[in-house]
């Protein structure tokens, strides 16, 4: 059976870790597209205010089976 999957880049933010930012995207992309499959970390970074950490960064990029 052939399939066609799109990839779509998301970021996602959390105050905790760059693990739960990724997991902020993810649940966030499973409200409105079906069949996630894949997430590939691509970039994490750090908001830094005040000398502190105030958040955490994770851009993904998640694939998707395509529907016709």
């Amino acid at each position: 059976m052939e399939s066609t999957y799109k990839v779509i880049q998301l970021i996602g933010s959390s105050s905790e870790s760059w693990e739960k930012a990724a997991s902020n995207a993810i649940k966030k992309a499973a409200k409105s597209l079906r069949d996630l499959r894949i997430a590939e970390v691509v970039e994490m970074d750090l908001q830094i205010e005040d000398d502190k950490v105030v958040a955490y960064r994770t851009k993904l990029k998640i694939s998707f089976k395509f529907e016709d």
